[in-house]
């Protein structure tokens, strides 16, 4: 059996849509085996699933550093909290705007990926992953939560 190295990143996700900028949940899979030698390929061989819900950037954007993002992994049945933390630790939705684009608009048809939390135990690979944005001042949690397959290495 091949040894599994990847693990989830519960990340906000930045998208444009005909409604206006939206907001998601998802996360950043990456292969941390890969990534002790590639950054950028690490990131690439893992899907990044993101929830089917999403809010108007505009109903959060006043209260954007109260929104609360967590992760949890589920391994062997059990199922702990892998990472908590608030927007505010991460970069406002304006200046990552800013240096993606060296302006102000977001790209047409784009979607992007916003950052991460500390991770609460240490990173590693779990069977299935958890992950939610909880809006304090609307009461209202957007979720998402993906199993992991490990492919067989090729020869």
């Amino acid at each position: 059996m091949i040894e599994p190295h990847s693990s989830g990143e519960v990340e906000c996700v930045l998208i444009d849509s005909e409604h206006g900028l939206l907001i998601a949940i998802g996360s950043d899979h990456t292969d941390r085996k890969v990534e002790s030698y590639n950054v950028a390929i690490s990131k690439q061989v893992c899907s990044k699933p993101i929830s089917q819900d999403a809010w108007l950037y505009t109903d959060v954007a006043d209260h954007w550093d109260a929104l609360v993002m967590r992760s949890y992994r589920m391994i062997n049945g059990e199922k702990e909290l892998y990472q908590e933390g608030q927007t505010s630790n991460l970069l406002a939705i304006p200046d990552l705007i800013k240096k993606l684009t060296q302006g102000d608009q977001f790209p047409k048809n784009h979607a992007m990926l916003c950052g991460t939390q500390a991770v609460l135990t240490q990173i590693s690979h779990g069977d299935a992953f958890y992950l939610e944005l909880h809006d304090p001042i609307l009461n209202r949690t957007l979720t998402h939560h993906y199993t992991v397959t490990t492919l067989d290495m090729v020869q």
